[in-house]
């Protein structure tokens, strides 16, 4: 059997940063220690965090709660309410946003301030775009996932004379958006695309892409609620059959791995350099 590592597999820039700063706060042992979410998408490493003390704040209803303490900001970033709270609660605020997800919380924002109309290109729900829309005008603001939406997209009659920017989850399928802009932009309206996917999630798309079209099967390591590592499981399936979605080697099925004689491993940006190693060294023991 043959094993071929995607070389972009594991932690980006920004995850990596976010996990650095909460260890980072833990060492410095000055109090009670928050993050505003699971700092990363991986309940290994959320598992270890909480074991060393650090609680998670799951709503704004238990943010408005907490009167003491650090509140780590997570990767994902978070809506400016967020950092009100921390602010008016007297709160400690350690800011672990990706640099590429603030860039584009200043972008909406000075969009709106413009009163241009904004879309995000992405997943609703994922905490990522609904820290973006924190930042941007409400009613001037809508998120657009999937075909349909971009093909229903209309402005209302007293905006349809608005500019209008669109930018990207940094984790977004990237052919997927070039795909969604192009149906907006056969709309007619004045349209500024901001390509704001950024440029791991791009390699690591493109270097998955590529290995998935080589390869017999192919093995995606990742938390269940990772967004990034759906996109890379749905990239793999499209161009390898035998694809398969894991979050720890215990994941592993020993049985059908071991009828292939190539196989390929990639890893969302929130998959620890651990859980990569102990999955590629047992894959290789089949």
């Amino acid at each position: 059997m043959e094993v071929v590592l995607a070389k972009s597999a594991g932690f980006c820039f920004g995850v990596q940063k976010a996990v650095d700063t909460v260890y980072e706060q833990i060492e410095k042992k000055k109090g009670r220690i928050y993050t505003y979410g699971p700092i990363i998408h991986n309940e290994e490493v959320v598992k270890d965090l909480e074991e060393k003390g650090v609680l998670v704040i799951n709503s704004l209803e238990e943010l408005k709660a907490v009167k003491e303490g650090v509140v780590v900001i997570r990767s994902h970033g978070a809506t400016k309410e967020i950092y009100d709270i921390i602010e008016n609660n007297g709160l400690e605020l350690v800011d672990a946003t990706c640099p590429f997800v603030k860039k584009i919380h200043n972008i909406v924002r000075e969009e709106s301030d413009k009163g241009n109309f904004v879309i995000i290109i992405g997943s609703d729900k994922h905490p990522e775009v609904e820290g973006i829309k924190g930042w941007s005008d409400k009613e001037n603001t809508v998120v657009i996932e999937s075909e349909e939406q971009a093909e229903n997209f209309v402005l209302d009659v007293e905006k349809k004379n608005k500019h209008i920017c669109i930018v990207s989850q940094t984790t977004f399928n990237s052919n997927k958006f070039k795909y969604l802009v192009e149906i907006i932009c056969k709309k007619g309206y004045y349209i500024n695309v901001l390509d704001t996917i950024c440029n791991a999630t791009h390699m690591r798309q493109t270097e998955a892409r590529k290995i998935a079209r080589e390869v017999d099967a192919m093995i995606v390591i990742g938390g269940k609620n990772s967004s990034n590592t759906q996109k890379l499981y749905e990239i793999s399936k499209s161009e390898c059959n035998n694809t398969y979605y894991i979050q720890t080697v215990k994941d592993l099925d020993r049985a059908k791995l071991g009828q292939f004689e190539y196989i390929g491993i990639t890893a969302g940006a929130s998959t620890p350099k651990k859980i990569i190693e102990e999955v590629q060294t047992n894959v290789r023991k089949f």
